[in-house]
């Protein structure tokens, strides 16, 4: 599979909770920053670019899983700095349950039948 069709599959449906969960396990960070450490972390699978990023963010701080606020990055530049809320918290676990849920199903479909 061509690696940009890979990165359409594992942006469709996931994106947000792919968000989340780096919110949750890194802590606050900047746009540029959440970009960055989900590329490192899908070993350059996901490379986002702001039009695809920078929506997500707005849709899910409107939903109330994350806030947003101004601060200055490493390299002394103003950033918004984005957090997940404990509504977000809550939607991280029910979407990563979710998630697991469908990984165990899918696996049952691609293990080879006996």
């Amino acid at each position: 599979m061509p690696k940009e069709e890979a990165k359409a599959e594992v942006l469709q449906g996931t994106l947000d909770l792919m968000i989340l969960r780096t919110l949750e396990t890194l802590g606050p960070q900047h746009g540029f920053g959440l970009a960055k450490r989900m590329q490192q972390i899908s070993a350059g699978v996901l490379d986002l670019n702001q039009g695809t990023l920078y929506p997500a963010l707005l849709r899910l701080e409107q939903r109330g899983w994350i806030q947003s606020a101004w601060g200055v990055s490493d390299n002394n530049r103003k950033a918004k700095f984005y957090r997940l809320t404990q509504a977000g918290r809550r939607r991280t676990a029910k979407e990563a349950e979710g998630w697991a849920r469908t990984v165990a199903l899918l696996d049952r479909f691609l293990r080879p039948q006996e």
